[in-house]
């Protein structure tokens, strides 16, 4: 059994420890409020850009002519699976629930016979891949030194994709974040990035939507809009997983929080009973003592 010196060590252990996941629990929420704002604020360009590389790129589908990042290579051997997470952990399952969509998929492919390279964003990513598929690994892009994540940022990456398919190194693009519901929702997410792969449209947005006349025509203006969705769908990405990360963060902190006052209580209980216990021994010591005097 523990001295009582080593329960009260270990409680004052303890409450510092609550000390720290507290202010870390207050900082997480202090920038949840503008990840979230941020992540929400991205979301209709993402969509409309979406929506309307859909609606071009429908006139090109089962066309030999389509422009390459929409139609694709005609092959799907070589697979990029470009994985997003934290620069950081102490977020309870953010990072791993991302890791593990990607290694999933990782090993689906490979069951298939296809060829898996991974390009991971983020040190958490490539700390949590790298125990299965250290050889994978094409490269790291980490953005621990930035302090705001910015367009650049998802740019850098998105012409890093840009270049390695045009140098014909992979034939499909996936990208793997978490998608911002709540504090406590999280939602894992894979997009196809190349060839752009876009939901069709509900009948009743398809019924009512408008016929449009381009200037100038659909090839030059899907030519600059492909590349940039890469970008575009990768920024939204970074800032979903910015707001994903705090919220998860902030949700951890809390009940790091909350085990250790439960802690704090079982041991100070413990600590007392047999402070208590050792009162009561030494009283009975000294009764005895006098008696046999």
């Amino acid at each position: 059994m523990a001295s009582l010196k080593d329960l009260k060590n270990r409680i004052a252990s303890v409450k510092s420890t609550q000390k720290i996941t507290k202010a870390m629990q207050m900082v997480a929420a202090a920038k949840l409020r503008r990840a979230q704002e941020a992540a929400i604020a991205a979301r209709p360009y993402a969509e409309r850009m979406t929506n309307v590389l859909a609606s071009l790129g429908a006139a090109y589908a089962g066309r030999a002519d389509a422009p390459s990042l929409l139609g694709g290579t005609g092959k799907d051997q070589v697979h990029l699976l470009v994985v997003a997470t934290g620069e950081r952990g102490l977020a309870g399952g953010f990072n791993s629930s991302i890791a593990r969509l990607a290694r999933d998929t990782a090993q689906k492919l490979i069951a298939e016979g296809k060829t898996v390279k991974i390009l991971t964003v983020g040190r958490k990513g490539n700390d949590i891949l790298k125990r299965v598929f250290a050889d994978k690994i094409v490269e790291t892009i980490s953005f621990r030194e930035v302090r705001t994540l910015g367009y650049v940022n998802a740019q850098s990456v998105g012409d890093k994709i840009l270049s390695m398919y045009a140098n014909g190194e992979f034939d499909v693009a996936t990208l793997f974040f978490a998608t911002f519901r709540s504090v406590i929702s999280q939602v894992p997410t894979a997009l196809q990035l190349i060839p752009a792969k876009f939901e069709a449209a509900p009948a009743a947005e398809a019924a009512s939507s408008v016929s449009y006349e381009y200037e100038p025509d659909e090839e030059a203006i899907l030519t600059d809009l492909l590349p940039r969705n890469i970008s575009v769908q990768l920024f939204r990405a970074l800032l979903e997983n910015n707001a994903s990360f705090f919220g998860a963060q902030m949700s951890a902190m809390d009940n790091a929080t909350r085990n250790a006052g439960d802690m704090i209580k079982k041991l100070t209980l413990v600590y007392n009973r047999q402070r208590q216990a050792q009162i009561t021994k030494e009283l009975i010591e000294i009764i005895s003592g006098a008696e046999a005097l």
